[in-house]
């Protein structure tokens, strides 16, 4: 099934990356042909009423627009976004409690193919607004380093999937087969220290499958090295030209990766390029 609609959240301050980072965003939307939709949310802070004199108000009254003007600069820089590229946009904000932002953004990705997601580096907020869709949108997540905005494409011809033979995996590779079909190179890659009958089976399997979607596949292997599955991947990512990564969430427990770290933890932390991401 095409990607034909897509849902980008604002949350956060109007830094120069993240402006970036939605300027790519919309752009990729374009390249998919899909509508995109937008959707603003700041917290909602209830304040006990002040005693104030008169010449305190215009004080005042700075404060508050200014908190106000975050959140109307994300959705001009979407909406200006959207212009350029020439697609179809629909925006929308609100005020709600801070921990009913994660649920509340995850109910509205329910309706839409694929959610665009900028990502901060080790933010404790995104990463919690990034599982709160893994778990409760039932979509697929594209991850945008805002740290790497400036250098991203929007068109992904070099494609890696990061296969670890896990249902969740194969599940990220039915939800991006509108991305590899349209990719000039696509390599399936194993993180494995020995290249057993097994691990090249299952891969020389998916070849085949993805074969039957018209998607011309390679499939290889690297060794960890003693360093995590995740920093392994977004090495190979790098030094292979690599634009998007796709790969399945939490193939252990949730409770064992958020204890000890994994390789979705260490790709949500940082990632290397986009990544499209499924649960």
């Amino acid at each position: 099934m095409p990607i034909k609609d897509v849902f980008l959240p604002l949350v956060g301050r109007p830094h120069g990356p993240a402006l970036v980072a939605i300027e790519k965003c919309v752009a990729v939307a374009a390249d998919l042909g899909a509508r995109i939709t937008a959707l603003a949310l700041e917290e909602e802070v209830f304040e006990r009423p002040k005693m104030m004199l008169p010449y305190d108000r215009d004080s005042a009254d700075a404060s508050g627009s200014s908190e106000a003007g975050d959140m109307q600069q994300l959705l001009n820089a979407f909406s200006n976004a959207a212009s350029r590229a020439g697609i179809r946009a629909q925006s929308r904000s609100g005020k709600v409690p801070a921990d009913q932002i994660g649920a509340i953004l995850a109910e509205h990705a329910r309706f839409s193919d694929l959610t665009l997601v900028p990502v901060k580096p080790h933010d404790s907020r995104t990463e919690g607004i990034v599982e709160a869709f893994l778990f409760g949108s039932g979509r697929p997540l594209l991850l945008c380093p805002e740290h790497l905005a400036d250098e991203l494409r929007p068109e992904f011809e070099n494609v890696m999937i990061a296969w670890d033979h896990s249902a969740r995996a194969a599940r990220a590779v039915g939800d991006a087969l509108p991305i590899l079909r349209a990719a000039s190179s696509v390599r399936v890659v194993t993180v494995a220290e020995n290249k057993t009958d097994a691990v090249i089976q299952s891969g020389t399997a998916l070849v085949g499958h993805l074969r039957e979607h018209g998607v011309h596949a390679s499939f290889e292997t690297t060794k960890g090295g003693g360093s995590s599955i995740g920093k392994v991947l977004g090495s190979w990512a790098n030094s292979h030209g690599i634009d998007a990564i796709v790969m399945g969430a939490y193939h252990h427990s949730r409770l064992n990766e958020i204890v000890w770290g994994g390789v979705t933890k260490t790709v949500i932390g940082q990632p290397p390029c986009w990544v499209m991401i499924s649960h």
